[in-house]
């Protein structure tokens, strides 16, 4: 006779994104220090001009994609519903410089932060992944 066995998840796998950056207030800081980079830095001119005149929008939706997208509450789909990002990112000219730019800030961000290095990783393959999605312009 054969025993089946049954694996629990480690608590390390239960533990999200979310929680491993600090819950709310580490996706706040986050999301604060991204945009903050992307005003102040010139590295990040061409992204900074795909925005408006002011990042306060950005900032707050951002935050709250973020919350749910990294396991923690989904604040975005409460309020505005399913993100469809490539069809809301569609008005905005988004090519490889603008990805590049839009991933190299949120490393940076990270690295201000002293997000754990493994994190770091796994969150910035998961970001490049989305932000190449997001292209909609041919370089």
């Amino acid at each position: 006779m054969v025993k089946a066995t049954i694996q629990t998840p480690s608590l390390q796998e239960l533990v999200t994104y979310y929680d491993r950056l600090g819950g709310e207030q580490g996706v706040r800081n986050l999301v604060e220090r991204f945009y903050d980079l992307m005003d102040l830095e010139p590295r990040f001119k061409e992204l900074r001009d795909t925005h408006g005149a002011t990042l306060e929008p950005a900032r707050m939706k951002l935050f709250l994609f973020l919350s749910g997208w990294l396991g923690g509450p989904d604040l975005y789909v409460e309020r505005f519903g399913h993100p469809r990002l490539r069809a809301r990112h569609m008005p905005f000219s988004i090519g490889t410089v603008e990805r590049d730019q839009w991933v190299g800030c949120m490393a940076q961000a990270l690295m201000d932060l002293d997000v754990e290095q493994e994190l770091q990783d796994k969150l910035l393959a998961a970001f490049f992944d989305v932000a190449d999605w997001m292209r909609n312009r041919a370089d």
